[in-house]
């Protein structure tokens, strides 16, 4: 079952739009600098709106990828029927809440159906819905739809795992708080024991 909506595409975006927003984007955070009551033209903030520019279009970029580009023909024929795991992919993203970061790891499993994913389209994944604004729980569900799609498998675990700065920087600013969300398709819902064998083989 395929999950195609608008944020499981890639955005079509020209080169000359791409650099319009580049420059429009910079104009903004010369803007919020002036705003902060900085002068944006003294010398350490003189590239800052440029380099703020640059840096939040590269954290963003999951925008201009789709699950086609990222998986790229990397689905093999198997036998393999036995649950598959990726432990510890690291991801970074941004709350679409306040615009901070949240970073931890994400752990996936899936019951192969006759086919295979290449190992490093794992974290490609990842990383291609962790670089859009993101709440930790839509994260969770989008990896584990785009796992299902590409290997067509019998069920699909994932769990993420992360800390999240607005709420260690600002508002409660409690420092050791941390959140899980995980999202269970297929067998990985429906039988407990399969479940139980994920949770089991992530943990220990």
């Amino acid at each position: 079952m395929k999950h195609d909506t608008v944020s499981d595409r890639a955005l079509d975006i020209p080169e000359t739009q791409e650099r319009n927003m580049s420059q429009e984007m910079e104009n903004h955070y010369r803007e919020i600098l002036s705003a902060l009551g900085e002068n944006p033209e003294r010398e350490g903030l003189q590239d800052t709106p440029a380099r703020a520019a640059k840096a939040m279009q590269f954290l963003t970029n999951g925008y201009q990828q789709s699950l086609g580009d990222i998986v790229n023909d990397a689905v093999f024929s198997s036998d393999t029927d036995e649950m598959v795991i990726v432990k510890d992919i690291e991801l970074y993203s941004m709350c679409e809440h306040h615009m901070l970061p949240f970073i931890g790891k994400c752990h996936i499993g899936y019951l192969p159906r006759g086919k295979v994913l290449g190992l490093s389209k794992f974290a490609r994944i990842v990383d291609m819905y962790a670089r859009r604004l993101q709440i930790q729980e839509e994260l969770t569900r989008q990896i584990a739809n785009a796992v299902l799609d590409a290997t067509d498998a019998r069920g699909v675990g994932v769990i993420v795992e992360a800390r999240h700065m607005c709420m260690m920087m600002r508002g409660v600013q409690k420092q050791n708080s941390s959140m899980k969300t995980s999202v269970m398709l297929g067998d990985f819902r429906e039988n407990l024991p399969t479940r139980q064998e994920f949770l089991t083989l992530v943990y220990n």
